[in-house]
This record gives C-alpha cells, sequence and structure tokens, in this order.
C-alpha cells in the first residue's frame, strides 16, 4: 500500500523499518491519565498492533506493527482517549493531528509530590490549549521544584515551581531544621540571628526545603505561585546544550504568553529551507542574536514588581562542528 508519509506523520504515525507498517503516537500533556484509558491503548495494541507498547520518554505512548490500511480504524478507537484528555483536535474520529510540537512532559507535581510547588499536570494542559496542535518543533517541560526531576533545562522551555516562603516567628522555635536543611539540601540562605531565622532573599531559589522540614509551620508557602522559566536547552547533532535561566519569580500567565510569543517570533525567522520545518529555537537565536528575541519574547507581557529578568543569556554546550 502507497503511503503519503508527510501526512502518516501529520497525523501522529510514525515511519518505521517495517515496510507497510506504522506507530501511532500518542500524546498524554502532564503525563497523567485516568487508568481506563490504558484498555483502550491495549485494544489497539493487540488487535491492530504487533501486542506491544513503547512508553516514550516523553510521557506518551507509541503502538508499533500498525498496518497503514488499519489507521482510520485506529484512529477511530482513540477518539475516547483524545476527547477524555481534552486534545484540541480540527476534525473529530480523525485521530491527533500535526506532532510536530512534542507532547508536554511534566513531574507528578503537587497531587502527588510534598516538594512541588504547584500542579504541573494542570497547567502543562493549558499550556496545551495554547499550543497544539502545531506543526513548529517545539518541546516543554513541567518540573515541581528546583529539584527538577523533570530536567526541564534539556528543553526549549523549562519551567520550574518556586515557593516564596513566609516567617512566622510567634510559631519559630528556634530548632534550627530549617537553617540545617536549607544548608545540606539546598543553597544555605536561612541563617540563625538572635535566636530567629533569617532569609537571603537574594540567594533563596524558592525550593519550600524549609517548609517541609520545619516542625511548628513557622514556614509556611505562599499563596502564590511563582516559577523559574529557562530557555532553550537542547540535544542533537550540532550543540547540545543547558537552558538558562531566563525570567525568576514569574507568574503563569506571563510564562504563556512569552510561549506563544516564541511562535510568532520562530515563524518569522525560521530558515526555510530547514527539512520539515524543524529547526531548533536556539539555532534562530543565535542567527537572530538573543536582544532580538527577548524583544519578541517579551512583547505585552506584563511582569510583576517581584520579576527578575535576564539582561542578557549566553549559551556554550558541546559543539560537534
Amino acid at each position: 500500500m502507497d503511503i503519503n508519509t508527510k501526512g502518516l506523520k501529520k497525523n501522529a504515525f510514525r515511519v518505521t523499518k517495517e515496510r507497510g507498517l506504522t506507530a501511532s503516537r500518542i500524546r498524554v500533556p502532564g503525563g497523567h491519565l485516568e487508568a481506563k484509558y490504558l484498555t483502550v491503548i491495549q485494544n489497539i495494541a493487540q488487535n491492530y498492533g504487533n501486542g506491544s507498547i513503547h512508553i516514550t520518554v516523553r510521557q506518551g505512548f507509541e503502538i508499533p506493527g500498525i498496518r497503514f490500511e488499519d489507521m482510520p480504524k485506529v484512529n477511530e478507537l482513540l477518539q475516547p482517549v483524545i476527547e477524555g484528555l481534552n486534545i484540541t483536535q480540527p476534525e473529530t474520529g480523525k485521530g491527533y493531528s500535526s506532532s510536530g510540537t512534542r507532547n508536554i512532559s511534566a513531574c507528578v507535581g503537587n497531587r502527588v509530590c510534598p516538594y512541588a510547588c504547584y500542579d504541573t499536570t494542570g497547567f502543562a494542559k493549558r499550556i496545551e490549549k495554547d499550543v497544539f496542535p502545531h506543526d513548529l518543533h517545539f518541546k516543554i517541560a513541567l518540573t515541581g521544584c528546583p529539584n527538577d526531576c523533570a530536567k526541564v533545562r534539556m528543553h526549549d522551555f523549562g519551567i520550574m515551581g518556586m515557593t516564596e516562603p513566609e516567617y512566622h516567628k510567634e510559631r519559630c522555635i528556634s530548632c534550627g531544621a530549617c537553617v540545617k536543611a536549607c544548608k545540606k539540601k539546598s543553597v544555605g540562605a536561612l541563617e540563625m540571628v538572635n535566636y530567629k531565622v533569617e532569609r537571603n532573599h537574594e540567594k533563596c531559589i524558592g525550593c519550600g526545603e524549609c517548609v517541609i522540614q520545619c516542625p511548628t509551620r513557622a514556614w509556611t508557602r505562599s499563596k502564590e505561585k511563582y516559577y523559574r522559566l529557562t530557555l532553550l536547552g537542547r540535544t542533537g547533532k550540532k550543540n547540545p546544550r543547558l537552558g538558562e535561566d531566563f525570567i525568576k519569580w514569574v507568574d503563569e500567565d506571563s510564562i504563556r504568553k512569552v510561549i506563544r510569543n516564541t511562535y510568532a517570533y520562530v515563524e518569522n525567522y525560521i530558515d526555510q529551507d530547514a527539512p520539515g520545518r524543524k529547526e531548533h529555537i536556539g539555532y534562530i537565536v543565535d542567527r537572530t542574536g538573543f536582544e532580538e528575541y527577548k524583544k519578541w519574547a517579551l512583547k505585552e507581557v506584563v511582569l510583576s514588581d517581584k520579576a527578575v529578568v535576564a539582561a542578557t543569556v549566553y549559551w556554550k554546550g558541546i559543539s560537534y562542528t
């Protein structure tokens, strides 16, 4: 059976090494889904695939061994999963659309983890609504705290949870547990002065370690949610590098606006000869200069007084060329 491979990939199927066979790619924004959808995926794998499922590095599923002629039936079967995950779909019953913008991955977040500063899955799904479907090759990851279990600095956008610890000195018994934990497990932003704790606001990274360790709730998390936004980490053949800080103590709405602005920037500056319109954003910023990117990224973004924006950003990494 002849197949249009470009159309196949835009329908979230993969070109494989086996002639006549493809693999269905299932995105799960935020990496969390109801268990009932696993039976749907199992049914497709056993009846239309080769009986196996690959859990992808981006927290999706891939079902290999599907015959080209069975793709419409697989799309039909995937419909309840797509609807259950609230995936934007141009045409009902036709499966997933473009997969250029990769599944938005996230750590388990504060629904489960005591260290996490926010609901990573919920935020991931809101970003999903902002950017999917789209052909442009973007990778976005969210992690609940500076432990960075999601390895967000390896992505175009890394979103790291922060909390502003609030000190209630009347509850403090001067045990020093917070100071010790901050020194041993974080950046040493706390010190004991006259039997009370003082916090170095400039040094604090908002990890919340003091909140977790305090036995009397003298430290609590701020009601407001804050984030560290890192930019333009990547792997790849030319110049893998880690993402660098762009804005600290930034709010959710500003991050979503920066991401949407970056799509517009890439649409304007992407190499028109890039194979499959795939060009890492970092290479585009290398070409235009960071100041031009920053101008686009911050367009109509209203930051709070607490936000700290990097004056400039330098990347290095490993160069293979």
